[in-house]
């Protein structure tokens, strides 16, 4: 199946850029300072695939020197342009060449693996990774579980694509998100547990915890299935060598 990144479509980048951490969003971002705070050493970190610099921001705002990098040139000045005295670089596709090896204190990458299409090309991407990260550094890898594209949730809807429940790694699905006015479905690549794991130590890492958030009935979202069902999945990762 082909695949296009949507967020390379201007109205969908511009409407998600104005997205806040609400409804299952926020499960995505709840859970991560804790996270962070308790894997991650030192101040240096790096947001992998940082789109309008969203994430870099949450990492600044938790005290970290972040680097923004994204493939995209239209990103990076939505990025500038939003965060001025932020630090948002222009890669190529999978090198980060700007970058001595053993940078990096924490390496965070959010949705990015969602919108890598293959294989190949995710493990090359985790390589380079491993490369710019210390030795003693973390990887924190946000991804969407593959439960997301076959149920019904606060943000998304996939009522509408039943194909999705028979999407082997690799392939693509789709979800429409509920949260904003462009109801065109997104695409994304679809990828599973344990292949994630094998492209994981086959790049260099060791998985420390598999985090799956879900919600609370006390928080004030009107949940569907996050209470019961994960939507997303945080990899915590260390160098194997360390």
């Amino acid at each position: 199946m082909g695949f296009s990144n949507s967020y390379e479509d201007m109205l969908r980048a511009d409407a998600y850029a104005q997205l806040e951490f609400s409804g299952t969003y926020y499960l995505a971002y709840r859970d991560l300072p804790n996270i962070i705070t308790k894997h991650a050493k030192g101040t240096d970190a790096l947001d992998f695939g940082c789109g309008t610099g969203r994430s870099t921001r949450f990492l600044k705002k938790l005290g970290f020197k972040a680097v923004g990098v994204d493939i995209s040139k239209n990103m990076i000045h939505k990025a500038k342009t939003a965060d001025p005295n932020g630090d948002y670089q222009l890669v190529k596709d999978e090198q980060f060449e700007q970058f001595k090896d053993g940078r990096f204190d924490l390496v965070l990458s959010i949705f990015t693996f969602d919108n890598i299409p293959t294989r190949e090309k995710k493990l090359r991407n985790l390589r380079e990774i491993a490369r710019v990260l210390k030795a003693d550094g973390v990887f924190v890898n946000l991804v969407s579980s593959p439960e997301i594209y076959v149920h019904e949730w606060a943000s998304f809807s996939t009522k509408d694509f039943s194909e999705n429940r028979h999407a082997k790694s690799g392939n693509v699905v789709k979800i429409i998100i509920t949260d904003i006015e462009d109801k065109r479905p997104v695409e994304d690549v679809v990828f599973h547990p344990k292949d994630y794991h094998n492209i994981f130590r086959e790049s260099g890492f060791t998985t420390v915890n598999a985090h799956k958030p879900l919600a609370k009935k006390s928080e004030p979202h009107k949940w569907v299935n996050e209470t019961k069902i994960a939507p997303w999945t945080i990899y915590i990762l260390k160098k194997t060598n360390n």
